[in-house]
């Protein structure tokens, strides 16, 4: 008996360890669209956002200052407002209008969300690019 509950202490406290680290280690985003609703509430918590860059709306200002816009991955109403992002640092080789990002930062009260990470995402059909090969012919 005291074996039997003294396992089965040790494997709830295996759980409860394995949840923790899983839970630190997620990786979910809200929707542009919900952060852009007019009942969000920005924690004191940076958040991660994914949705799409919009398409003519990068504007890279002096330096590492680059302004844009997202929308939902799926199903982006045109109801509903593009979130404005603001991001100053280097930007992923994978940048560009109509691709998948994932960002993480804070909405500040002036509607922009303010970014300390931008990654960019891939598709499923992503090839890297392949050495050029030097010609070795004499």
């Amino acid at each position: 008996m005291v074996t039997s509950l003294l396992a089965a202490l040790i494997v709830l406290a295996g759980v409860v360890l394995l949840l923790k680290a899983l839970g630190d280690n997620k990786q979910l985003f809200k929707n542009p669209s919900a952060v852009v609703s007019m009942d969000y509430i920005q924690g004191v918590n940076p958040i991660k956002v994914g949705g799409l860059v919009v398409t003519g709306t990068i504007d890279k200002q002096d330096g590492l200052n680059t302004l844009f816009s997202i929308v939902n991955f799926e199903n982006a109403d045109p109801n509903i407002p593009s979130l404005k992002i603001h991001y100053k640092g280097v930007l992923p080789d994978l940048f560009r209008e109509d691709q998948g990002v994932v960002i993480t930062g804070k909405l500040k009260p002036n509607g922009v969300f303010d970014a300390s990470e931008v990654l960019a995402k891939h598709d499923e059909n992503y090839m890297p690019k392949m050495p050029v090969a030097e010609n070795t012919q004499s």
